[in-house]
């Protein structure tokens, strides 16, 4: 991944009022304590290098963990760093319902997973339908414009944050 595609990614979540942290497997732990509200929910990163384990973050999912939680914490399969967006896989460990149900949501992506349009997604995505999977885009905080104004956090989280793990 090019640096100017990071570049436009983090640029991108700036312009969605969408935090962002670098961070590396060796600081992950201590950065992903200072974005989490507890309590806090997540799902198998799935990362090599990383894990939910030893952090304020608790595991598995369940029905009153989804409902108490503070914060949701997921990996994305993939980013998209033209508009922001994250691709939120679905799959059996809960990666989806934990992204939308609590009020905030921190996505943890790899550098190499930000590619630069949505064109560069399509093979990550034809891979996934392929295979009966399926994903969602999501693109800062949910909005709805329903009933006239736009309201925010309505369908999803309020407050999205992306830890950006480096590789080293």
């Amino acid at each position: 991944m090019s640096s100017s595609t990071l570049s436009t990614f983090e640029s991108s979540l700036a312009a969605l009022d969408v935090g962002w942290t670098r961070t590396t497997p060796d600081a992950f732990a201590d950065d992903l304590a200072a974005v989490v509200d507890e309590p806090a929910v997540g799902v198998p990163l799935g990362i090599e290098g990383v894990s939910l384990e030893d952090t304020v973050v608790e595991t598995p999912p369940t029905p009153r963990r989804l409902t108490e939680a503070e914060t949701g914490v997921t990996a994305v399969g993939k980013a998209v760093a033209e508009y922001g967006t994250l691709v939120v896989d679905s799959d059996p460990e809960g990666t989806e319902p934990v992204s939308l149900y609590p009020p905030k949501h921190v996505a943890v992506v790899r550098e190499s997973d930000v590619l630069p349009d949505v064109e560069s997604v399509t093979d990550h995505l034809g891979e996934r339908f392929a295979d009966g999977g399926s994903s969602v885009f999501a693109t800062g905080v949910s909005a709805t414009g329903d009933m006239g104004a736009i309201v925010e956090g309505v369908h999803g989280p309020q407050y999205v944050h992306v830890l950006i793990l480096e590789e080293l």
